[in-house]
């Protein structure tokens, strides 16, 4: 859970995984969670820009070290992570699965919203769950990572007219009851600054494990001489 990102791709996720060197990352149209080693040096940047190729994007959990020479970090945030201590999971009625004809929605929802990355494969990270009001989806959550033995609740989104009405938290819910019957424990990472998500799933019965940190970075375009030695050699 210290590195959820390299042991969910190399645990339930392994199949999404690609690697280069101590580098481990999803498929772009899947997630821009990458893996870095805690010590990363010359070579592991140089096997970042490789697979991500010039102006790629990764997004780092728990790394908050400096990006090298030349890379643009485009987001960095503090952030926290949460486990369930008790979260009363149940089904929802209302709820239906989400599934690959559904992402054209799940998209023009996450771009209404912004509850975070959310990319053309996402959806194939887990179970996502959604609530239709005459027909349009208005809220959903889903799986993102899955570290071994546990399940990462994300995409929490409602629409903003349809706010104040406890789909978040029923979807939640619904989505924890998913985790805990294939014997997982749910989890969630939120932004330090977003304390009303916080207080949500603190009052779901999900309570603070650790302080972490968000980074995306972007590869430059054109690769310094030194990296590409680097990644070559």
């Amino acid at each position: 859970m210290d590195e959820p990102v390299r042991s969910a791709l190399t645990g339930p996720h392994a199949h999404f995984a690609e690697r280069r060197g101590r580098l481990l990352r999803y498929p772009t149209e899947v997630s821009l969670w990458a893996a870095l080693p805690e010590d990363p040096g010359a070579r592991d940047w140089a096997d970042a820009a490789a697979l991500a190729g010039p102006g790629g994007s990764l997004g780092l959990v728990g790394f908050d070290g400096p990006a090298p020479d030349g890379w643009e970090v485009t987001f960095r945030a503090g952030g926290v992570q949460l486990v369930d201590a008790g979260v009363t999971a149940a089904p929802d009625p209302e709820t239906v699965r989400l599934g690959p004809a559904d992402v054209p929605e799940m998209l023009d929802l996450v771009e209404r919203t912004q509850p975070g990355p959310f990319l053309s494969r996402t959806v194939e990270m887990g179970t996502y769950l959604g609530i239709r009001r005459e027909g349009a989806l208005v809220a959903m959550a889903g799986e993102r990572m899955r570290p071994t033995g546990w399940s990462e609740i994300s995409a929490v989104c409602t629409a903003p007219e349809f706010r104040g009405q406890g789909l978040a938290a029923r979807l939640v819910l619904a989505v924890a009851h998913e985790i805990r019957a294939r014997g997982e424990t749910p989890f969630l990472h939120a932004a330090a600054s977003n304390t009303n998500a916080i207080r949500l799933y603190e009052s779901l019965g999900f309570r603070l494990r650790k302080e972490t940190a968000f980074l995306a970075v972007r590869v430059p375009e054109v690769l310094e001489r030194e990296h590409r030695h680097a990644a070559t050699g």
